[in-house]
């Protein structure tokens, strides 16, 4: 440990794999010695399947054994049966005889109800009970209800859709129930309660409805993205342009029929048909929908021979600045790029306008001022759904459409949001900018070029399922879990810098009408935290969440009006320029069907990013990958960073990760609960190899001085 001492840890023969994890038997015995009435246990592994934990005790119970294992341990490790004992076994050396330690009882009722109760559900209960097989995809109804949702599989991931479900089913809106009571309450029984006091009282918020509009005043979201458009970036290189690429790998698509469905989408979300102008008779930023649809086409002008050609033509469309027309309503954009084979042009001149076929390429685009990342499945939904049936036209006057939304989001009364952002930034030093190890300087009132030095690290399944386990056993999220990684690593990178606030991007879809539409809703808020160098990670995790539940009540409330009321420039603030994000991949996001056709996404390189900020982390975990699920982006301005700069600032940012929650033995892991977060190191072994040949060996150009007699 950092005092020089060695700590015996336990046997490595006692090592287990369970499942494709790699378990420590001895580490859930000592969390099962910490129990005071404890005497004497031991972890075994039967029949390749399950963990079985014996207990010498005669004071506690498998609830109160069951429930503190949960509490501090991850879900793959907690036992599957307790037997407890008066007096365990032993053999003539005084220790445990293993081969006489009675088998398990492995029956059903036993190893399905860990929080087994014999209070019976209420049509309420087994209502949820249902949602939660739906969520865990488990066709097993035994759940008890005093069963932890974390304990039967379920995870943070899994939690947010059990959480979506619950908004679904039972109607109501993260201001009327947020999702902190469920996550510090999560048994069935304890769900029940919660939800069955929003319907007693009948707390619903009103719903929205259509306001039958074409024209009205910009969105909050819109008038963000359209400003910083115009205010920190060159006119001649895009940044909002949002690109979707999908390669046929199979089939053909018929091209009139894909026109027929792109316009049937365009009619439907009418936002992706709609124009942004700025009023100079009331100084606001207008909205107005067209009819610009009906004239919808296709370009088809581009041909490759290569991956290189795609990648330049996927780099060039992305930072294309006459991509898109705001004032026009020209905001979503369709291109088929041409694999172009060696093949008898004559051959294919027939088919090249009537057909999509193999390996050509189907380019998406929308402007980020009508599109978020959570519009893309809605609209691919759409988009499927239209093709393969071929429909034609929509009637639906009744739809809830997203210009409505900008007119019901300035009704809300935000008058304790305000106080609430007020507080959050009292005495927060505005212009102090983060000590970054930046390449150059960049002065206050210079564009940004939008050229990025980029890298990226993946992590092995093992390193993933840790991170995860990890969130799961303190009930935080992904998001919260990776936000604070950037906190402790930014403490370390700053050298002590504690006061440190950065941006993070919420999808801000708060109310269910909202689940649906495509549209720009994603909103760009402030989170501060004030570190102890005493703290342990684990501690700056409880204060971490505890920010991210008190900002969920309030994150609807406009990046605008929190700057106005500190009476600042959006130009000028210094956490507008360090953004985090986290992004968890759709398990159906990669690949798409259109009739006979399939087609699967294709993967930007890192040349083909724009830096929107000055410093971004953004994690993403993919669940569908086979490995390496789990990676982080770091994209930085290269207007400050050079790319050697950045690739070893992520480099500090792997190392610091495995510190964390590496399994690999050569890795010295730190504990959680005790390390001080000013502690953990971000000097690379190898760094610290050159540092101890220098210190201690001798080297061939250090000429030894001494005093002379």
């Amino acid at each position: 440990d950092n005092n020089g001492l060695l700590h015996y840890q336990g046997r490595k023969d006692h090592q287990v794999k369970l499942h494709g994890q790699r378990i420590e038997l001895g580490e859930i015995e000592r969390c099962l010695l910490s129990i005071t009435s404890i005497s004497a246990c031991v972890v075994m592994k039967w029949n390749d399947d399950y963990l079985v934990a014996y207990i010498q005790s005669s004071h506690t119970n498998e609830q109160e054994l069951r429930e503190h294992c949960q509490s501090h341990l991850p879900p793959h490790m907690i036992p599957s049966i307790f037997i407890i004992l008066d007096k365990l076994p032993l053999n003539p050396n005084g220790k445990i005889d293993r081969k006489l330690l009675p088998s398990p009882n492995f029956s059903l009722s036993t190893l399905l109800l860990p929080g087994k109760s014999d209070t019976p559900l209420n049509q309420l209960e087994e209502h949820i009970l249902t949602i939660w097989c739906q969520v865990l995809h488990s066709n097993e109804n035994r759940i008890a209800g005093t069963t932890s949702f974390f304990s039967v599989g379920g995870h943070s991931l899994l939690f947010i859709q059990l959480y979506h479900h619950y908004q679904s089913v039972f109607n109501f809106d993260s201001h009327t129930l947020s999702i902190a009571p469920f996550l510090q309450q999560p048994t069935i029984f304890q769900h029940s309660q919660l939800l069955q006091a929003a319907i007693v009282n009948n707390i619903k918020a009103t719903q929205w409805h259509t306001l039958h509009i074409n024209e009205g005043v910009a969105s909050f979201a819109q008038e963000r993205i359209f400003l910083d458009e115009k205010v920190r970036f060159s006119s001649d290189i895009a940044i909002y342009n949002e690109l979707s690429t999908l390669e046929v790998v199979q089939g053909s698509i018929l091209l009139n029929r894909l026109l027929q469905a792109f316009r049937y989408v365009l009619n439907k979300h009418k936002i992706l048909r709609t124009s942004l102008m700025f009023s100079n008779d009331d100084g606001s930023l207008k909205q107005y929908i067209t009819d610009i649809h009906r004239i919808f086409t296709i370009t088809m002008n581009k041909t490759f021979e290569n991956e290189n050609e795609l990648q330049d033509i996927i780099y060039q469309t992305t930072i294309n600045p006459n991509l898109f027309d705001l004032s026009t309503g020209r905001v979503f954009h369709a291109e088929i790029v041409r694999y172009q084979i060696s093949l008898n042009e004559n051959e294919n001149e027939n088919n090249s306008n009537e057909f999509i076929t193999n390996s050509d390429v189907l380019l998406i685009a929308f402007h980020h001022a009508a599109f978020d990342r959570a519009s893309s499945s809605i609209f691919f939904n759409d988009l499927c759904s239209a093709y393969n049936t071929n429909a034609i036209s929509i009637e639906d006057d009744e739809s809830l459409q997203y210009i409505d939304y900008s007119i019901h989001e300035r009704l809300i009364d935000m008058t304790t949001s305000s106080a609430f952002w007020y507080l959050q930034l009292e005495e927060y030093n505005l212009e102090s900018r983060l000590l970054l190890p930046t390449d150059r300087q960049r002065l206050s009132n210079d564009h940004r070029s939008s050229s990025a030095s980029v890298t990226q690290i993946s992590f092995d399944n093992e390193i993933s399922q840790s991170f995860l386990d990890y969130a799961s056993i303190h009930h935080v999220t992904p998001f919260q879990l990776g936000l604070t990684i950037l906190y402790a690593f930014l403490f370390k990178l700053t050298y002590g810098e504690n006061d440190v606030c950065v941006s993070c991007l919420n999808a801000n879809r708060y109310k269910t009408e909202l689940q649906n539409i495509i549209g720009m809703f994603v909103s760009i808020l402030p989170y501060r935290i004030q570190l102890d160098h005493h703290w342990s990670f684990d501690d700056l995790v409880k204060h971490v969440q505890e920010k991210c539940l008190s900002i969920l009540e309030h994150s609807h409330y406009p990046l605008q009006h929190i700057l106005a009321n500190l009476h600042i420039d959006q130009s000028s603030i210094s956490f507008l320029e360090t953004m985090y994000d986290f992004i968890t991949v759709s398990p159906d996001s990669d690949e798409l069907t259109l009739g006979s056709a399939s087609l699967k996404q294709v993967s930007f390189e890192q040349s083909s990013e724009v830096a929107k900020f000055d410093f971004m982390l953004m994690f993403v975990y993919n669940p569908i990958l086979e490995n390496n699920r789990l990676s982080f982006r770091l994209i930085c301005s290269h207007d400050l960073f050079d790319e050697t700069t950045v690739t070893n600032i992520g480099r500090r940012l792997e190392y610091y990760f495995q510190q964390l929650f590496s399994v690999n033995e050569t890795i010295n892991r730190i504990d959680t609960c005790f390390t001080f977060i000013s502690k953990i190191n971000l000097i690379l072994s190898k760094e610290t190899k050159e540092m101890e040949d220098i210190i201690f060996c001798q080297q061939p150009h250090i000429i030894k001085e001494g005093m002379s007699n």
